[in-house]
């Protein structure tokens, strides 16, 4: 008898011919999600088990993995032999010792010599004779004993199933370029996009010496959640502080805001680029500050040449993007008061549904490409 972790897929079965690559990839972000833990993993027949780990380990196995994409469901069981005898005591092993219950049987193996319902009255009859503050409800159980019998000779027995991160594994739908601040919003567009199998890059902006070193730090943080889910990370750093001193000192103080959005995307797509990645990514919600009205968006997807814009959160409100950021943990982080350089030479009165032809004239009075390539040239690369 052995405790072992029995792990399913997602989507993953929907994909056919194609299917072994993304199992494939799936096995590699588990070992990195369990690096450092003794354990091996096996394939059984559409699912996998992960074994020989240390059992005191198993609390943190499972925490890792309910963060790996593409896990449907996992569960803590007891793998032995396809004998009778043995698959009872693995039953007595996780059964409860007084309340409902009930055995559901599944049988892979059609050879084995009792079917499905057969082995549950068997189990479950023995069960009630063992203990006698059991007692059978096939309908709302206080817990369900789970009998797999496969078809190499194996049965597992387990009782519950946890629900996992769902989606598919990161590294198989591209890469992107998450434009991340230190707020609510752009850490759960991360996550929702990975969810679908993105592997994920993140660039952030920042404005020192007006705005300080632990706003940084905050997004060094914020990243280091994210990249649990992502098997790891780059985080791009990049400063806009000379930028955001020219458009102050040269433009009209109203077009702030949007001027700098430009500049931002100028730069995260040359970064992309540089980085391989296919697309960017933002945290951008319509209508939930000035610079997010469609005519806002509009102004900074005009100086993107190449690469789609993904706003997973485009249609989310506050309260929705509050609910993911906590149920991801990285709620808190976000909320600590450090200003990120958005904030920086704020107006009182931002223009909130830019004309292109007034954006364009103000972007006259400066000398774009110099600033970018500028801001470019001092790109700091961390690896998470």
């Amino acid at each position: 008898m052995e405790k072992v972790i029995i792990v399913r897929y997602s989507e993953i079965h929907l994909k056919g011919n194609n299917r072994g690559w993304f199992e494939k990839v799936l096995v590699v972000n588990m070992e990195k999600s369990l690096k450092g833990l003794r354990h091996e993993i096996r394939r059984q027949s559409g699912r996998y088990l992960i074994e020989n780990f240390d059992s005191e380990n198993t609390d943190i196995i499972l925490n890792k993995l309910k963060k790996v994409f593409g896990i449907h469901s996992y569960s803590v069981g007891l793998k032995v032999n396809s004998d009778l005898n043995e698959i009872y005591n693995a039953c007595l092993e996780v059964c409860g010792d007084e309340g409902t219950f009930k055995v559901d049987t599944h049988r892979a193996d059609k050879k084995f010599p009792l079917n499905s319902m057969q082995l549950n009255a068997e189990i479950g009859g023995k069960l009630l004779n063992d203990n006698p503050k059991l007692k059978v409800d096939v309908h709302n159980p206080l817990f369900i004993i789970n009998v797999d019998i496969r078809e190499n000779g194996t049965a597992l027995v387990f009782n519950e199933f946890f629900k996992g991160a769902g989606g598919m594994p990161v590294g198989t739908a591209g890469k992107g370029l998450l434009l991340i601040s230190g707020g609510i919003d752009s850490p759960v567009a991360g996550h929702m996009i990975a969810k679908r199998g993105m592997s994920i890059e993140c660039l952030h902006f920042h404005s020192y010496p007006y705005t300080n070193m632990q706003a940084k730090e905050k997004v060094i943080e914020l990243t280091k959640r994210l990249s649990s889910y992502i098997c790891g990370t780059i985080l791009n750093v990049v400063s806009v502080t000379h930028i955001q001193e020219e458009i102050h000192k040269k433009c009209d103080g109203e077009y702030m805001v949007t001027l700098l959005r430009r500049f931002m995307m100028r730069i995260a797509e040359e970064v992309a680029k540089r980085r391989g990645a296919q697309c960017l990514i933002t945290g951008e919600s319509l209508a939930q500050v000035a610079s997010q009205t469609i005519e806002g968006m509009t102004s900074s997807n005009s100086v993107i040449k190449d690469l789609p814009v993904l706003r997973p959160l485009c249609g989310f409100d506050k309260n929705e993007i509050i609910e993911r950021s906590r149920l991801i943990g990285t709620y808190e982080i976000s909320i600590e008061p450090y200003e990120d350089c958005c904030t920086v030479f704020l107006p009182k009165h931002p223009v909130t549904r830019p004309k292109l032809c007034d954006i364009e004239r103000e972007e006259k009075k400066l000398d774009i490409d110099a600033l970018v390539d500028e801001a470019l040239s001092g790109i700091e690369i961390i690896k998470i």
